[in-house]
């Protein structure tokens, strides 16, 4: 076993749960990103197994996050410039999360995606390259990659990111994104505006869900707001597959 590989949790009742990858906001990281989600998680402990994945490339703290966080270095980003995009490093990085994962013990179906802020704009592009994927893959392809089912994008915008290597993308034509997404928006968030933007341009609308709640750039922790955000999790999830029967 390697030295880096977490030792099996037998004792741990979330390992044939179905998974949910979660994907933090630029200049955090993995182990703030799941100290931000702590109730979301406690809600969601007996349907989702949540895995935290540490973006590519180094970065200097995120807004706030130092007079928190400021001894939970080091902070990551998901891409390494404004408006540069390396897939093959953000692949590389989810693919060492889910591994470390798979030695822990895990063996439930990648079903979902839950991003915050920059972490959101990569969950969605990758959402859309499922999408893409769906499309054109055989029934044995699917069944040796993910197959997420959903996203949650909090506090979100659209991303350009290429779909494979050498191919550029855009999340950017109204009704791109057909596979659910359920957004949660702080009213009291600067950057609404282009959340909303994602919502109502990139996602085709029949299949999004909207949760406000009364917060900034942040991750909703109040019993209140999480309970709305996870019962629209666990709805989307009845009705697509990613809880209950595999479709």
């Amino acid at each position: 076993m390697a030295p880096d590989t977490p030792p099996p949790s037998p004792g741990d009742l979330t390992l044939d749960l179905p998974r949910i990858l979660c994907l933090h906001g630029g200049g955090t990281n993995a182990r703030i990103f799941r100290a931000q989600c702590r109730v979301i998680q406690a809600h969601l402990i007996s349907s989702f197994r949540l895995v935290f994945a540490d973006a590519p490339f180094p970065s200097p703290p995120g807004p706030d996050v130092d007079s928190v966080y400021g001894e939970w270095g080091p902070f990551r980003s998901w891409l390494p410039a404004p408006k540069k995009i390396d897939i093959g490093s953000i692949d590389a990085s989810i693919a060492a999360a889910c591994s470390a994962d798979d030695r822990a013990g895990a063996t439930g179906r990648w079903v979902g995606l839950l991003g915050f802020s920059q972490g959101a704009g990569v969950a969605a592009s990758l959402l859309l390259r499922q999408q893409k994927k769906n499309q054109s893959q055989t029934e044995g392809d699917r069944k040796r990659c993910p197959d997420y089912r959903f996203a949650v994008l909090m506090a979100g915008r659209a991303l350009s990111m290429p779909m494979d290597t050498g191919t550029d993308v855009a999340v950017d034509e109204p009704g791109l994104l057909q596979l659910p997404t359920i957004h949660v928006h702080g009213l009291r968030d600067p950057g609404i505006e282009m959340h909303r933007s994602l919502l109502h341009y990139c996602c085709q609308r029949s299949n999004t869900r909207l949760v406000e709640w009364d917060g900034d750039h942040r991750v909703p922790i109040t019993t209140k707001d999480v309970a709305a955000v996870v019962a629209e999790i666990e709805d989307v999830a009845f009705k697509w597959g990613a809880l209950g029967k595999v479709l």
